[in-house]
């Protein structure tokens, strides 16, 4: 059959016949908040090219975990910004690092209420800002490894519910795993950032992490944007490494990713909104281009509608707030 028998603006005619046919809906649960806490400021400090977002100093980390649970959002992740910062990005696994007094605050006043995940990495902690240790020029990949176990650990320690390695390494997930498992922290969980590709979309954060690096690029780490098959095999990697948990970063340009991922694997799938995809709709909206609330939900629900369970959005907070008003 065919018009005029079928005619599908039938389902399409109210607004509540348009809500009860709609498939792919995105929950405030569905998003995880990441969250900037900086032991270099004394307030709330705006990131110039991430409109509405702030570094934070601890106590305003756990006012905004609370605004958000306030808005049916669960879950953060944390990046941190450290006083010192040195070659070996010493900070990131020291017990009392930035990122492991705001966990510890978190889980003191939260408890099991709120999922704390925690950024895995080198960059924002090294004077070269690389995601690992860096000898002659080079990024050394084996010697990262053991970096990586040492952060995991330190940070399960702090209270973190999932450490979420974003450098890219290979074997880090296998890694990781045997540094928790040996120091006992074996239900801690690993959230991978499995297909994290070399991406301009990034630069609001490294403004936002003072994460950029001083030479060169990351390039021989972080994955070309024209590779499916590369980016599968990364992510079939991880999940035999024991990833309980998979990402794909950046989410927008790489929604064919998503699909693929979720048709070949069966673990929770996360993906990643990144800051330039945040500030470009930011600064449209600013110029009064396009709707802000209505670009947003447009986009979350296409990241899900690809595959995504869980989607990582700087625009946790404002979206949490809209659906509960619903």
């Amino acid at each position: 059959m065919s018009y005029p028998q079928v005619r599908m603006r039938r389902l399409r005619r109210t607004p509540a016949m348009r809500s009860m046919m709609q498939r792919v809906t995105v929950r405030p649960s569905d998003l995880i908040c990441p969250i900037f806490v900086d032991e270099n400021v004394k307030g709330a400090a705006p990131i110039e090219s991430m409109p509405g977002y702030s570094r934070l100093t601890i106590s305003g980390v756990v006012d905004e975990a609370r605004n958000i649970m306030g808005k049916g959002v669960k879950a953060v992740l944390l990046f941190g910004l450290p006083r010192v910062k040195d070659e070996k990005g010493s900070q990131a696994y020291a017990p009392s690092g930035v990122v492991q007094k705001a966990i510890f605050a978190l889980k003191k006043e939260f408890g099991d209420e709120l999922v704390v995940m925690t950024d895995l990495c080198l960059c924002e902690y090294t004077s070269h800002g690389h995601c690992g240790i860096v000898e002659k020029n080079e990024v050394e990949n084996d010697a990262t490894l053991e970096v990586y176990g040492k952060i995991a650990v330190c940070q399960a320690q702090a209270g973190a519910d999932v450490v979420a390695p974003s450098g890219m390494m290979d074997g880090q997930v296998e890694a990781i795993r045997a540094a928790l498992d040996d120091a006992g922290f074996d239900q801690t969980a690993i959230m991978a950032y499995s297909a994290k590709f070399a991406s301009c979309f990034y630069g609001p954060f490294r403004d936002a992490a003072e994460c950029a690096p001083q030479v060169g690029d990351r390039k021989s780490y972080q994955m070309g944007y024209g590779n499916t098959e590369g980016a599968l095999r990364e992510i079939e990697l991880d999940v035999n490494e024991g990833a309980d948990i998979i990402m794909i970063k950046p989410a927008l340009a790489y929604l064919d990713i998503i699909q693929a991922a979720r048709s070949t694997f069966n673990l929770p799938i996360v993906a990643y909104n990144v800051s330039g995809e945040y500030s470009m709709v930011k600064a449209a909206a600013q110029k009064g281009w396009i709707d802000e609330k209505a670009a947003i939900n447009e986009i979350l629900t296409g990241i899900k509608r690809a595959g995504a369970d869980l989607i990582i959005t700087y625009f946790a907070r404002d979206v949490g707030a809209w659906l509960n008003q619903q």
